[in-house]
């Protein structure tokens, strides 16, 4: 029941969050702002959704590992401020606004992209919480993959960005 419950709280956090970067989406490309490499998008999507969907499937009735969804609520905690830092700027795409300045207030003062190293650690934790340290290792492996790809795109299109303004 517990690991019901913990899903369902995630599921409805990824759902809430899909909403908002519509919105801010939306309203940034009709300011004038482009997307830059969506051809990647897809693969993020699918990751994330079996890596969410392999959860619902193996994890429920298993017991939970409570210091670990500890840890896996400091992310979120974390993922709140990068969300409040950004407003309306945050999207799951990369969306480029001409002639506005990177970002650098917030996590952003310490790290670079700080919340694809939220997700690297959300990824892993959730999964071990749950026992399930073969999906952990799979799709850690996968969002990899699938980071190495966005990270790219996203310092080629801020780049671009910047050197134009």
């Amino acid at each position: 029941m517990s690991a019901a419950i913990i899903l369902a709280l995630v599921t409805l956090q990824r759902l809430s969050e899909l909403v908002i970067a519509r919105r801010n989406t939306k309203a940034l490309l009709a300011q004038g702002a482009y997307e830059a490499s969506p051809d990647h998008y897809p693969l993020i999507v699918a990751v994330h959704t079996l890596w969410l969907g392999t959860l619902w499937w193996l994890a429920p009735g298993r017991p939970v590992d409570w210091p670990l969804i500890g840890l896996f609520l400091l992310l979120q905690a974390g993922r709140l401020w990068v969300l409040a830092t950004l407003g309306r700027r945050w999207t799951t795409r990369i969306i480029v606004v001409p002639g506005e300045k990177l970002v650098r207030s917030g996590p952003f003062r310490f790290v670079r992209h700080p919340n694809y190293w939220i997700v690297v650690g959300e990824i892993a934790l959730l999964p071990l919480a749950f026992g399930l340290w073969e999906a952990a290792l799979v799709f850690s492996l996968l969002n990899a993959a699938v980071l190495a790809v966005r990270i790219r795109a996203e310092e080629r299109a801020l780049a671009s960005a910047q050197a134009s303004s």
